[in-house]
């Protein structure tokens, strides 16, 4: 049985339980901690679900707020259903799918 993995972000509800709801307010936080981030490194950190995260930057974020890594990122784990396959007296004519091969001839 296969699982699906998925997580969610949760740093904005950080933000707002701390008073911070701009995206602008985080980056002097972050800069007093040695991550020295863009505004609009900031604002994609805050309001996009990233896919890749340093750990300094992970261990800044959890100083900052006081909190946990699983404070910030909620993980979710489910069963998925099994893809049902074809049975094995599912005939296919294999030459009704496959394209024919294309003949290159010269110019008379």
């Amino acid at each position: 049985m296969k699982r699906q993995v998925s997580y969610q972000w949760r740093l904005r509800e950080k933000m707002a339980a701390a008073g911070m709801f701009t995206t602008s307010e985080l980056a002097p936080p972050l800069a007093e901690r040695g991550i020295n981030l863009s505004l609009s490194q900031v604002h994609r950190l805050v309001t996009g679900t990233p896919e890749r995260l340093s750990l300094p930057v992970l261990a800044a974020l959890c100083d900052i707020f006081d909190c946990t890594p699983t404070d910030l990122i909620a993980t979710k784990a489910e069963n998925t259903a099994v893809r049902k396959v074809a049975t094995g007296d599912a005939v296919v004519d294999l030459s009704a799918v496959r394209p024919k091969r294309a003949r290159i001839r010269p110019e008379a």
